[in-house]
């Protein structure tokens, strides 16, 4: 079986809940369980309304829930710091994003899959215990780089009393502080990317203004130089390179 990000692993195990659970009796077809769709009706089946909202939210998962929106936030920065406009473009930003994000979370997945896919398919457990399953090995992704500061917010915003230990905390208070934690490291990396770039823009900006070269914009001259500097230095994989260690 294809190994399933961590995401997509516990959204198929929220939809197998409201599967194995339909709504109302289905009649029988040869002895056998064969569940009808009135579509005369006018009332579409709850699983089929479960199964299509879980789809719809898939994206705020993994924005919420993966290490995506800090990859993101950085590739941005970074681009807005060479000056280079749209290039790359916004598919191949997230594309990369994506590929990196399925990299990190592959051991989620594989944990998910063994802890509870694998176990609901054998028929050992039940759906909503796989579901419960499912979610422990996200939220002990996340709680390793929440910030403290983050959590106690939506611990007193949500009125929820103060856990023993970590694990004892709810995905409502963990997912909103995960999103703002990574969102803070986001911007952090990509300020400090901002530097050296800033330098190269100061100084051809004083070079061009002390020699009166006032009919060329210096970004015309630092930009070619910026690009220059991060080809030399092998920008992509010391970027890379340092994002993906820092969720070691």
């Amino acid at each position: 079986m294809m190994l399933l990000p961590g995401v997509s692993g516990v959204v198929l195990l929220m939809a197998s809940v409201a599967i194995a659970s339909p709504a109302g009796s289905a009649p029988t077809v040869d002895g056998m369980n064969a569940p009808l769709v009135n579509l005369g009706s006018g009332q579409a089946p709850w699983t089929i309304v479960v199964l299509l909202t879980l789809l719809t939210l898939i994206p705020a998962l993994l924005l919420s829930m993966t290490p995506f929106v800090r990859l993101l936030i950085v590739f941005h920065f970074l681009r807005q710091a060479l000056g280079t406009q749209s290039t790359p473009t916004n598919q191949t930003l997230i594309g990369l994003a994506l590929v990196l994000t399925f990299f990190l979370m592959q051991p989620v997945g594989i944990a998910i899959q063994q802890q509870a896919i694998a176990p609901l398919e054998a028929g050992r457990i039940t759906a909503i215990t796989a579901v419960e399953r499912g979610s422990r090995p996200l939220k002990t992704f996340m709680l390793r780089y929440v910030r403290q500061k983050d959590v106690a917010l939506f611990l007193e915003l949500a009125r929820e009393p103060r856990p023993k230990t970590p694990e004892d905390l709810s995905m409502r208070v963990v997912m909103p502080a995960y999103i703002l934690s990574e969102l803070k490291a986001g911007f952090q990396i990509g300020a400090v990317l901002f530097l050296p770039f800033l330098v190269i823009d100061m100084v051809v900006a004083s070079i061009t203004t002390s020699v009166g070269m006032m009919q060329l914009p210096p970004v015309v001259i630092s930009t070619p130089l910026k690009l220059l500097l991060f080809v030399m230095v092998d920008g992509w994989n010391l970027l890379v390179g340092s994002l993906m260690r820092s969720f070691g």
